[in-house]
């Protein structure tokens, strides 16, 4: 006499669970294992897990990288965890023997591989447009055309005018395939996670404005060779805004020229006299940064050193002499001007000795 139907299905029922508890069992033991006998082994590899990969598709994948030895114990261990609809895009780098739930977290977190990408303090936007496109592959021009112009910044909710000292610098990690936009949102939201309780606060102790305290932390990047003296710059600056003194600042004279020049002629200066950001023939600060300052600009900007000069002269190590009177000032100059022929001399001796060798070219 057979059994009832009710009862074989509750005996296949309990058949298979006990199949799958056991197969659960096995996955788990094999996967502590794994990591109990010296965990992974080689060179990590790289997988890429494509939009809507299924959970077979990427147990394939990493069996045939050599990372999982046993495909059906993987896929069922994953499928016991209900990670099957939980694998996010991307790639991933794994070495052969990794933990299984090492793996799957991963998978299911989105812990893909990043590659870093920075930014120098001190850039202009064509210079870190450039930087953007090598990062993403795009055109230089398609991107500096997202980042240039006088009113980009309302699309960032940014003080501008434009994007210009809002692409905050650092050192950022992105994953593989990223965009221009999405380089361009994190350097933003950099900038603005720049401006701590503390910084608005002694923001609002100076009576400064956003753009008058980022405009003037631009000028002191780009005057700055040693971040020692860039307190003391911003100083100077401060010290010219509280008695109406013209910045006379050469970076933003460069700025309204369009990029470096060896020497600033007073011809040059004079050609661009009506420019908004010429500091000598304009009161003030410009109308906005001229490059993007860093956090030790900013901090400077914000906490000048307590001092009393209102001149420097750069020296050829990178290094200023500060001064109080213009008499000081010329002095000063004096002396550096004797530093930079010294400089200039000695490189024209050490080139002339380098082409007296023998085997060197005429």
């Amino acid at each position: 006499m057979g059994r009832r139907p009710d009862a074989a299905r509750a005996a296949y029922a309990r058949a298979a669970y006990a199949r799958a508890a056991c197969s659960l069992a096995i996955c788990a033991l094999a996967s502590s294992m794994l990591v109990a006998c010296g965990g992974p082994q080689g060179e990590p590899l790289t997988v890429t897990v494509p939009r809507g990969a299924t959970l077979q598709s990427v147990t394939d994948t990493l069996v045939a990288r050599g990372i999982v030895g046993s495909r059906g114990g993987f896929y069922y261990f994953a499928k016991a965890r209900g990670d099957a609809r939980e694998i996010r895009a991307g790639r991933y780098a794994f070495r052969a023997g990794e933990g299984w739930r090492n793996i799957l977290d991963d998978l299911t977190v989105g812990r893909v591989l990043t590659v870093p990408f920075t930014v120098p303090e001190g850039l202009r936007l064509p210079e870190i447009a450039e930087r953007i496109a090598g990062f993403t592959g795009e055109p230089a021009a398609d991107v500096l055309g997202r980042i240039d112009g006088d009113s980009t910044h309302l699309a960032w909710n940014v003080p501008g005018p434009g994007l210009e000292g809002y692409l905050f610098p650092d050192t950022y990690r992105f994953a593989h395939g990223v965009d221009a936009r999405q380089v361009i949102a994190v350097m933003i939201e950099r900038y603005r996670s720049a401006w701590t309780d503390e910084r608005r606060a002694r923001l609002e102790e100076l009576g400064m404005t956003e753009v008058e305290a980022m405009t003037l932390a631009s000028i002191v990047q780009a005057e700055a060779r040693h971040f020692e003296e860039m307190p003391t710059i911003a100083a100077v600056y401060h010290n010219r805004l509280e008695i109406r003194y013209p910045l006379q600042a050469d970076p933003t004279v460069l700025y309204a020229l369009g990029g470096w020049r060896e020497r600033l002629l007073f011809a040059a200066i004079d050609s661009v006299a009506d420019h908004p950001y010429n500091t000598y023939t304009h009161p003030g600060l410009p109308p906005g940064p001229i490059g993007a300052p860093g956090d030790a600009a900013l901090d400077a900007a914000l906490n000048p050193a307590d001092v009393e000069f209102l001149y420097f002269v750069a020296r050829p190590d990178g290094t200023h002499i500060f001064t109080l009177s213009l008499q000081e000032h010329n002095t000063a100059r004096v002396t550096a001007r004797r530093e930079w022929a010294e400089v200039r001399r000695d490189a024209v001796r050490q080139a002339d000795s380098a082409s007296a060798k023998p085997g060197s070219l005429p």
